[in-house]
């Protein structure tokens, strides 16, 4: 396979992941933003974490709630675990690198708050912490996985969401959490302030 080619299945996988996403997800992302504006209009916040590219979903979710989306609006309260390194080094040196997000989880966080867990696998253990945390603080969980669900899924209570995109591929898994995370965005502003 040449490279032209190669662009063209990326692109084509791409869009398969999505398309069967579309047909098992919109439900439960419709649900997941629910939750998440409910919290928001009762004062709660959104506390969002993942590693590397997960790392990277949790900050541009965090920072298109503190900013904006594409509506004009007031700033909303969301804040991502994955960019205090003073704090995570600390927490990763002092205790281990397993409790970075559940240790700032259980000073940050509060009852009806949301945790936004994103994990390709499922299985990140400091995610499946954050998760024990914030159950601990009697948050709700919007979970982002993939593959099986792993770890993180077998943790979820009842009044938990599981968006798990139907992939094995990490790449085609975090291409389709954006998306997930920009209908999210859309459907918290539409609910928040119509069109």
């Amino acid at each position: 396979m040449n490279l032209l080619d190669r662009v063209q299945q990326n692109f084509e996988d791409s869009l398969a992941t999505k398309l069967a996403a579309m047909d098992e997800l919109p439900l439960l992302i419709t649900e997941a933003s629910q939750t998440i504006t409910n919290a928001l209009i009762n004062g709660n916040k959104v506390l969002s974490c993942g590693n590397g590219g997960s790392a990277g979903d949790a900050q541009h979710f965090s920072s298109e709630m503190l900013n904006r989306y594409e509506m004009e609006r007031p700033s909303l309260p969301a804040i991502a675990l994955t960019t205090d390194t003073s704090t995570i080094t600390s927490i990763a040196n002092d205790y281990s690198y397993d409790m970075i997000f559940s240790k700032q989880i259980h000073a940050l966080g509060q009852q009806d708050d949301i945790l936004l867990a994103i994990s390709t696998s499922g299985n990140s253990s400091n995610v499946v912490r954050a998760i024990e945390a914030a159950h601990d603080r009697n948050m709700k969980i919007v979970a982002l996985t993939g593959k099986t669900g792993g770890s993180m899924a077998e943790c979820l209570k009842a009044d938990d969401i599981e968006l798990r995109v139907p992939a094995e591929s990490t790449a085609r898994i975090q291409e389709t959490h954006l998306l997930i995370i920009h209908c999210l965005c859309d459907l918290i502003d539409h609910q928040l302030l119509g069109h």
